[in-house]
């Protein structure tokens, strides 16, 4: 889960390019969901979930990736505040 911010007048650019960058991620193995969240109070959140953490790992270092991430960051106004959680319930 990672917590963003855009910057001004980006969202539109942002959830397009999220959206095209689902479609190639979604192919990795272990994908669940891949999720671009806006809150009432305007925050915005990225939720990804991946059936192990290994799976998850595999994708962020994949080059398909790295060819999108440096351009949604450049949407961003400030990093993102990541936090990675284990699923601990079923």
């Amino acid at each position: 889960m990672a917590d963003v911010q855009l910057k001004e007048g980006a969202e539109n650019d942002f959830k397009t390019l999220f959206s095209e960058s689902n479609k190639v991620l979604s192919s990795f193995p272990g994908f669940v969901s891949r999720r671009f969240l806006k809150s009432p109070d305007g925050s915005y959140r990225i939720i990804v979930e991946h059936e192990t953490q290994e799976t998850f790992m595999t994708m962020i270092q994949s080059p398909e990736h790295q060819q999108f991430h440096p351009k949604l960051h450049s949407f961003m106004s400030v990093e993102p505040v990541k936090k990675m959680f284990n699923s601990s319930v079923e």
